[in-house]
């Protein structure tokens, strides 16, 4: 007796992986691509394409064509925008970051919200061997820190502000931060502007200090995103 083979499953990780190996299976210069090229591309059999392409149609990630064909959907132009977005911002963030660690010797952040939580997005660390360690990608909890009440300030709170955020011993007993809120085009929230390290050096006192060089990039941030509003924070 011949024995059938099974289709592979398409549940959990084993379908994400299939899910993708069709998805770049597209490559420069391809207007469209059959079944019979998805299978030799991704070592898949054309019943399991077929139903891949079916969740990647849903998504708008992949067309079908009336011959049949199969090519990439406006679902992929979309992130590819999202991912450029997400380039522009470096661009305009990191040089910020970079000119504030190398002026006030702190680590530079920005933070982003992210649900119940704020995501370190982009950070430059404290050349100074005792320093907080974090790094982009970590998330810390909502909470009464600098950073958490700069992300929860309104674009309306935040033409009032005469002063940073500051806080000290919130999140970490032993680490202090400065932040300030963002904002782009539109007078969109884009993130949280932050200065941080350790509790003993970067003390209310010493955050006076580094205010005028902090509040200073925050604005130029502010507008070389496109935020109409000229803050001035006192």
């Amino acid at each position: 007796m011949i024995k059938t083979r099974p289709r592979p499953a398409v549940s959990g990780v084993a379908s994400a992986d299939r899910v993708l190996t069709v998805l770049t299976a597209f490559q420069v210069g391809d207007v469209s691509l059959g079944l019979v090229e998805l299978a030799e591309r991704t070592g898949l059999n054309k019943s399991t394409i077929m139903r891949l392409t079916v969740s990647l149609e849903t998504f708008g990630l992949i067309n079908r064509m009336a011959d049949g064909r199969y090519q990439l959907a406006s679902e992929v132009m979309r992130l590819n925008a999202v991912y450029q977005d997400a380039l522009d911002l470096e661009r305009h963030v990191m040089p910020v970051l970079q000119a504030l660690t190398d002026e006030t010797g702190e680590t530079a952040s920005l933070y982003v919200r992210h649900g119940a939580y704020r995501l370190c997005q982009y950070r430059v660390n404290s050349p100074h061997r005792l320093r907080l360690h974090l790094q982009p990608g970590d998330m810390r909890p909502m909470d009464n820190a600098a950073g958490a009440q700069a992300l929860r300030t309104s674009i309306d709170k935040a033409r009032t502000l005469t002063e940073p955020f500051y806080s000290s011993g919130v999140t970490d007993p032993h680490a202090a931060a400065m932040a300030l809120p963002i904002f782009g085009a539109g007078d969109e929230m884009v993130g949280a502007l932050m200065i941080s390290g350790p509790a003993s050096r970067l003390t209310e006192e010493r955050a006076g200090i580094l205010r005028e060089a902090f509040c200073k990039a925050a604005a130029d941030l502010a507008r070389s995103l496109g935020c109409k509003v000229d803050f001035t924070w006192g």
